[in-house]
C-alpha cells in the first residue's frame, strides 16, 4: 500500500465517543524537522534546573520529563497522546479488543467517572454495574482529580486480581462498595438478527480487529436463515470508532468496487491519502479475504444506516460514505464530529506518541470535524423525543477542539437554555422508580429508532423529530 495508513487502531477501551480515535499506527518519524526555537528551550532546561534544585522536596527527573512531554502534547487538542510504558501497552491491547480489566465503557462527569455502559458478560455486568453509576473510589483512591486514563490504569491489571470499586448511584440516592475480580475482557463488537422476515438489523459497537471477520459471519448467518432480505439495518448508534480499515472494508461491503470511502489531509506526504472500497486498502484486517463470501445482494439492498451523537470517528467514515454515495439514507441524530486522524510514532521500543496529523474527509469532500454528519431523517431517541439529546458531548463541546477548516464556527444560543431543560427533566426523572428508567435495548421491539428504520424501508409513514435540528460548530473563544 506504499504510504497508506498500514495498521489502524484506537485508544483501550475505557473512553467513549470522542476519546476514541482513528489512528496510524507509523514508527516512521519526519525526515525534515523545522529549526529549533532555542531561546525557549534554553527557557525549559532553567525550569526543569530550577525545579530539580529548589523545588520543596526531590523530585523524579524521568518523572518531571514524562510529566513535560505529556503536557505539552496533550495542550494540542482531546486527541493527541504521549504513551508511557504502561498506557503503550493498553493502546496495543485495544486494537486486539481483548484487555485485562473489570469491563465497563466509562465517560468523565463533575470530576468523578461515570459508567457508559457495562459490557455484556464482563465481571462489571456480573457484578451489577449500571448505565450512569458514578465511580467515587478505585481501592482507597479518590476518583476526583484523576484523568480518565489514571482512572483506567488503576481498573485494569493482572487476571484473577481483584479491584474494590465504591459507587455512588444517583437514582437509589447511596453509595456502596463493589469487589471485582479482574479478568480477560473479550468485546462482542457485531451483534444482528432477522427482526422478522426479509428485514435484517446487524449492530457495530465498534471497529476492532475482529469486526469484519464477525460481520461477515453475522450478515452470511443471516442471508442463510432467510436468503430474501428486502431491507437492511446496519446500526452504527454510540460506535465510538477504532481501526480506519475495518471503517473502510465495512464500507466495501455495500459500495461498488473502487469507490472512494474516505480522503485525509494533512502536513506530511503519508496524511494525504484517498482510501477505496478496494481490497489492497484494507488488506491484513481478519475477514478483509472473507467479505467475498458475502452475498452478491448486499452490494444492492435497500440500506438505512441508524446514528447518533455517540457515533464517532471510524463510524462516521462509514456514515459519510454510504450517505455520499447515496447508498443508504441516514437517520436517528447528528453524529460526533470526530474528523480528524492520530498517528502514531514510536519514541523508542515502549513508548510512542499518538498526535494528529490530518482531517479526513467525506467522499464529497466535506470535513465533519466538529461538525458532524446530519441524517437525511432526523428520529428521536423514543416515541416521547429526545429529552436529553443537549446534554450529549460531542466534538465541539471539547476545550482545545480542532476546527473543521471549513468555514467560521457558529454559537448556538438556545444551546444554554436546552441545556438547563434537559438538566431538569433528568432530575425530575430519577424521582420515578429504576424500572420505569431502564432505556428500551437496541434491537428489541421497544427501540423506536430502529422501528422507524423498518418503516422507512417498507416505504411507510415514518415518526421524524420536530426537534432535533442540525447542530452548528460552537465558536472557540481566543
Amino acid at each position: 500500500m506504499g504510504q497508506k495508513l498500514k495498521i489502524t487502531g484506537w485508544i483501550a477501551i475505557g473512553v467513549v465517543a470522542g476519546a476514541l480515535t482513528t489512528v496510524s499506527l507509523q514508527t516512521v518519524a519526519r525526515s525534515a524537522l523545522a529549526p529549533l526555537p532555542l531561546e525557549e528551550l534554553q527557557q525549559l532546561a532553567a525550569v526543569f534546573g530550577m525545579i530539580k534544585s529548589d523545588y520543596v522536596e526531590p523530585v523524579d527527573e524521568k518523572k518531571l520529563i514524562t510529566d513535560a512531554i505529556s503536557g505539552m502534547v496533550s495542550a494540542l487538542d482531546p486527541h493527541s497522546q504521549y504513551f508511557d510504558k504502561k498506557s503503550f501497552k493498553e493502546f496495543r491491547e485495544g486494537t486486539s479488543g481483548k484487555f485485562v480489566g473489570v469491563g465497563i465503557e466509562i465517560t468523565q462527569e463533575d470530576g468523578l467517572v461515570k459508567v457508559v455502559s457495562p459490557i455484556e458478560g464482563s465481571p462489571a455486568f456480573r457484578a451489577g454495574l449500571k448505565p450512569n453509576d458514578l465511580i467515587t473510589k478505585i481501592d482507597e483512591t479518590a476518583v476526583k482529580g484523576l484523568t480518565l486514563n489514571e482512572a483506567v490504569k488503576r481498573m485494569r491489571g493482572e487476571p484473577a486480581t481483584k479491584v474494590l470499586l465504591t459507587i455512588y448511584r444517583k437514582d437509589e440516592n447511596r453509595t456502596f462498595p463493589v469487589t471485582i475480580i479482574r479478568e480477560e475482557i473479550k468485546q462482542q463488537s457485531v451483534r444482528g438478527k432477522l427482526i422478522e422476515p426479509g428485514y435484517a438489523w446487524v449492530r457495530l459497537n465498534q471497529f476492532q480487529e475482529r469486526t469484519v471477520d464477525d460481520f461477515v459471519k453475522k450478515v452470511n448467518e443471516i442471508y442463510r436463515q432467510d436468503p430474501k432480505i428486502k431491507g437492511f439495518v446496519l446500526d452504527l448508534r454510540n460506535d465510538p470508532g477504532g481501526l480506519l480499515n475495518a471503517a473502510v472494508a465495512i464500507s466495501a461491503a455495500f459500495l461498488p468496487d473502487d469507490a472512494v470511502v474516505v480522503s485525509t489531509n494533512g502536513q506530511t506526504a503519508e496524511s494525504k491519502q484517498v482510501l477505496k472500497a478496494t481490497y489492497d486498502d484494507f488488506r491484513g484486517i481478519p475477514g478483509a479475504d472473507a467479505l467475498k463470501t458475502l452475498p452478491a445482494g448486499l452490494k444492492k439492498v435497500p440500506l438505512v444506516v441508524l446514528v447518533n451523537e455517540g457515533s464517532a470517528s471510524a463510524s462516521e467514515i462509514v456514515a459519510g460514505a454510504l450517505q455520499d454515495h447515496k447508498r443508504a439514507t441516514l437517520m436517528g441524530s447528528q453524529t460526533f464530529g470526530k474528523g480528524s486522524v492520530q498517528t502514531f510514532r514510536a519514541l523508542g521500543p515502549d513508548t510512542g506518541l499518538k498526535i494528529t496529523t490530518s482531517r479526513y474527509y467525506t467522499p464529497s469532500g466535506r470535513s465533519i470535524q466538529a461538525k458532524g454528519i446530519v441524517p437525511e431523517v432526523m428520529v428521536d431517541d423514543t416515541a416521547e423525543g429526545s429529552p436529553y439529546a443537549a446534554l450529549r458531548m460531542r466534538e465541539a463541546d471539547y476545550d482545545k477542539h480542532l476546527t473543521s477548516g471549513q468555514g467560521e464556527e457558529k454559537k448556538d444560543p438556545e444551546r444554554e437554555k436546552a441545556r438547563e431543560d434537559a438538566l431538569k427533566r433528568l432530575e425530575e426523572e430519577s424521582r420515578k422508580p429504576p424500572s420505569e428508567r431502564k432505556a428500551p435495548e437496541y434491537g428489541s421491539e421497544q427501540d423506536f429508532q430502529l422501528m422507524q428504520a423498518i418503516n422507512q424501508l417498507k416505504g411507510k409513514p415514518v415518526l421524524v423529530s420536530k426537534t432535533l435540528v442540525e447542530r452548528q460548530e460552537v465558536k472557540k473563544e481566543e
